[in-house]
Parts: C-alpha cells; structure tokens; sequence
C-alpha cells in the first residue's frame, strides 16, 4: 500500500487527520509549457509500492529531461508516456541501485525507438568505491566485457543504436558545471557535487527560457554552495528519507527536515517537492511536513508516483 492509499484508509476509519499538503496537477503533460513528473518517489527499500528515483521534465508535451532511473522508473516511463526518441539529457546523480538500476532497461527500450541522433548522459566521477559515469556505461556495455554488451552501440553509435555522449563531473571545480547548453540557450543543464557520505554525488539545475528547476539529489546539506545553486528555483526537488533526529551514517548521507526547510528557505524556491521515501520515513511524514512549513512559507508538495507539477509557461 502507497501512501497516497493509507491516507484514503485513515479517512474512512478515522484514525487519523488527513494532512494538508498542496496536491500535485492531474494531468500531464500540458501540450504548452514546463512541468515535472515524478517517475519514482521511493528509495532502496521495496515496501511501500514507489519506484526508487527518477524524475521527467516535459517541455510543450515532450518528454525533454530524465534525472535519475531507479528501479521501478523502467515501468513508470512508459506508464508516463515518455518517449526515449525526445529526450534531449540524461542525468544520474549516483550509482546507488536505486538511483541507476533501471537504466539499462531504458536504454534497451530505447533500441526500438526511432531515435537517431546521440544522447548525452552526465553523471559524478569516481572514487575507487564506486565508478565514475564513463566506467559505469563501460563495465554495462563494453562490446567484450560489459554485463549488457549487446547494447554495445551506445557507445559508438553502431547498429543502429544512438551514441551516448557521456560528461563524466569531477570533483575539482570550485562550482557548478555546465552540462548541456549555455545562457543564451533555451535549455541549460548544470551540475555540482553534493555530500552524500562516501558516495560522489550530482545535483542538477535545469532552465528551460526562465523556468528554474532544481533535483538536490541525495545529499546532507552541509555545503552551503547548494543554496546559492537553487537560488530563486521555481521547483526545488529535495530528498527526505530520514527523520529529524537522524544519526551517524543517516545523517552524513541524508538531509533532515530542518536542513531541508533552511535550504529551501535560503534559496528562494517557490514550491518544494519532497520525495524518495520509504516506509519507515513515511511514519514521520506529518510532523516532518509540519515542521518544514514552520520554517519555509512556499508551496510544499508530498511526491508519488506520476506526480506531475507545472512549473512555468
């Protein structure tokens, strides 16, 4: 059971208040203008019927922009109606399973699209622990040694397949870098490290004309870079997977409500999405939703699975 289905459950038993957070549009996408869907709302744990992490942003219909392909968003893409043909950037944040496992199930789906042209990826470098993005698509689809090597053709645009184009993000620049288009662009794509433990970690600003959206990404909100990274954002996406009190390894990976609400307090976002959850996390919902809103006076919405936002013109 979602979460979405235990509030209808509460209201008919009457056990509990039913919260009052801002709800998500009903259709998506708009024929004309900017809108978010959530593909994937959960995170590691399969317990509560979410797909882990993944995000689309359509553009005048068209799905243009896909952060993240947690397990589960292979599914949610096509329930989405979101066409591999469209997509003008693909982003990974981090190879965490549930922020990267369904990727290769896109890119096979993509085999039977009529997509031609190349797609460029970004993703984080490495660190010995884990890959950096151009290792990843190596070791997943190196024609000789990859897991999915019959896929070779991303790499090289060969049978049939589009090029990937991939922008591995070092940890080097003191600040944001521009992954796709420019100012004088009508999309742009910039990325910058966060702190998520051990785990080299993205966060993605997108600007489509002068509509701002920000995927944090999982971090802990410890590098005060972000906020001037999502200043002003007209949606500002932010992980909340652990409670208030959140400790030791939680706490370096995650950020809690408090941190989450100062974040997007700080940095002027208009609306605050909140997402990646899992059951556990969802036991503390209302407090932590009430406890961002003392602190945060924009509009704050509760993320599920083909959640679709509008976010601009």
């Amino acid at each position: 059971m979602n979460y979405q289905s235990l509030i209808v459950l509460t209201v008919i038993t009457g056990l509990f208040a039913l919260p009052t957070y801002a709800q998500p549009e009903e259709q998506c996408p708009p024929q004309q203008g900017v809108a978010l869907q959530v593909l994937g709302s959960g995170g590691p744990v399969a317990d509560d019927a979410r797909a882990s992490s993944g995000y689309i942003v359509w553009v005048d219909g068209k799905s243009r922009i896909l952060i993240d392909a947690g397990g589960g968003t292979f599914l949610r893409f096509g329930e989405a109606a979101a066409s591999f043909a469209d997509l003008d950037f693909m982003g990974i944040s981090h190879f965490h399973t549930d922020h990267s496992a369904d990727l290769p199930a896109l890119l096979k789906s993509g085999y039977f699209s009529a997509r031609e042209r190349s797609l460029p990826v970004a993703g984080p470098d490495g660190n010995g622990t884990f890959p950096g993005l151009e290792t990843y698509l190596q070791h997943m689809l190196d024609g000789n040694a990859g897991a999915y090597g019959y896929l070779s053709g991303y790499l090289d645009g060969t049978g049939g397949l589009p090029a990937l184009v991939p922008f591995e993000v070092s940890r080097n620049p003191a600040g944001p870098v521009t992954l796709m288009g420019n100012a004088q662009s009508e999309v742009q794509v910039d990325g910058l490290h966060v702190p998520h433990g051990i785990v080299p970690a993205l966060a993605f600003r997108v600007r489509i004309g002068s509509t701002v959206i920000v995927f944090a990404g999982d971090q802990n909100g410890d590098d005060p870079r972000f906020i001037e990274f999502a200043k002003s954002a007209a949606l500002l996406v932010m992980h909340m997977p652990v409670a208030e009190d959140a400790a030791g390894v939680a706490r370096k990976l995650h950020a809690p409500p408090g941190v989450i609400a100062g974040i997007a307090s700080q940095s002027g976002a208009k609306a605050l999405l909140l997402s990646h959850f899992m059951a556990r996390s969802l036991l503390d919902l209302d407090a932590n939703v009430k406890l961002i809103r003392s602190n945060y006076q924009g509009r704050v919405i509760v993320a599920d699975d083909l959640d679709c936002i509008v976010t601009g013109a």
